[in-house]
């Protein structure tokens, strides 16, 4: 249709020009962290497989034998016939990680998010939102007709503030953040947030994409304070990062994941993970709870990493180098690339506007050697300014 068509060309135009337009790369990822782009072979820091499990022997033979026992797809909704045996034992696992009564598995963390959020609050509640936190929280929150009060990033005195002025207002609030903020790597913080959660009986979810597996011996952003664990009831999480597998999930209350399997609208109305990739994600939590010096390393790597930079201590496996201009961070990018690095360019709308930079993601596998080198690149050739 010609409208539509010169709709999108006249879009892409401006974005192009704004050095905002996308384009999809084929990259052959290889088992210790490195990356094929058209023959070029790239050490990549740019995944977020921080324990390099998505290519182990051990999740590969996992989700074989689940192909032969189940098949290759679920085949329908969990709530139909789609909840073959091996989902109780992950949901089980998850719950044991993360010190609940009960879990729930999504189809990814994005539709975790945007079926958990609306099940809980609605029309007459309150939901008070960090500004940086994931782009599905934000979605969720609106979704769910509540009232939405977005908070300055990390700042617990604002949040007090929100909540002195409009939780008597309300029914029922919730606060929701990121545990590892995934674009700028540092972290919530979970225990002044529950604090303010007990004092104002809102309900406190934390979405720990980018801490579970690699914080916390494995457990989570929630057990990586100094604090006894913070009292998070909604603790949200994915599969897909340092897990290496694929999906999103909920732990929480048993009565609480009861009221999600029968009410969040992604959950119902979605097919199942297919075995394969339940019985990855199993044993990479096998993995998880037996190694924590693997859970360790990530962060030791990033942590190498800022220090040759002097840069602030990394408080996870993401470093930020924040370059302002989209352009400044493409170019750093290419000439990374030509230096044998794979390291993304971030632009908005990912990061706010001002904001573009590379964004480093550090894993078990990267070698002291590497990082060396990347640190004199960057310190030479990209801040020699």
């Amino acid at each position: 249709m010609k409208s539509l068509d010169d709709y999108a060309s006249g879009k892409l135009t401006e974005l192009d020009s704004q050095n905002l337009k996308r384009k999809l790369v084929t990259t052959h990822r290889s088992i210790n962290g490195g990356a094929n782009r058209a023959g070029r072979k790239l050490i990549s820091f740019s995944c977020n497989d921080y324990l390099n499990l998505t290519n182990d022997d051990r999740l590969i033979k996992a989700a074989q034998s689940a192909i032969e026992k189940y098949g290759v797809g679920a085949g329908a909704s969990r709530l139909v016939t789609g909840n073959h045996p091996l989902y109780q034992e992950l949901e089980n696992r998850l719950a044991k990680l993360k010190g609940t009564e009960d879990a729930c598995v999504f189809g990814s963390g994005y539709l975790a998010n945007l079926g958990i959020i609306p099940s809980l609050v609605g029309a007459e509640d309150l939901v008070v939102v960090d500004e940086l936190s994931h782009a599905c929280i934000l979605s969720a929150s609106k979704l769910s007709s509540s009232h939405v009060e977005i908070f300055r990033h990390n700042d617990t005195n604002h949040v007090a503030q929100i909540l002195k002025q409009f939780r008597d207002g309300t029914r029922h609030a919730m606060i929701l953040t990121d545990g590892v903020f995934s674009m700028d790597g540092d972290l919530a913080p979970l225990s002044e947030l529950s604090f303010l959660a007990r004092d104002y009986d809102c309900w406190l979810m934390t979405d720990d994409a980018h801490g579970v597996g690699v914080l916390g011996a494995g457990r989570g952003t929630t057990f990586a304070t100094d604090h006894p664990a913070a009292d998070v009831p909604l603790q949200m999480g994915t599969l897909s990062k340092a897990i290496g597998s694929y999906g999103g999930y909920l732990c929480s209350s048993r009565k609480v994941i009861d009221l999600i399997r029968t009410r969040a609208r992604t959950f119902i109305y979605s097919t199942g993970l297919p075995p394969s990739v339940v019985a990855a994600s199993i044993k990479a939590l096998d993995i998880i709870e037996h190694n924590p010096e693997l859970c360790s390393k990530p962060i030791k790597n990033a942590r190498l990493f800022t220090q040759s930079l002097g840069l602030p201590k990394a408080k996870s496996c993401i470093v930020p180098l924040v370059l302002q201009d989209p352009q400044r961070a493409l170019q750093a990018s290419q000439l990374l690339e030509e230096e044998g690095f794979l390291v993304t360019a971030i632009r908005p709308p990912t990061v706010p506007m001002g904001t573009a930079r590379l964004r480093f993601a550090f894993t078990a596998a990267h070698n002291p050697k590497d990082i060396q080198r990347l640190t004199e690149i960057v310190k030479h050739k990209i801040l020699k300014d």
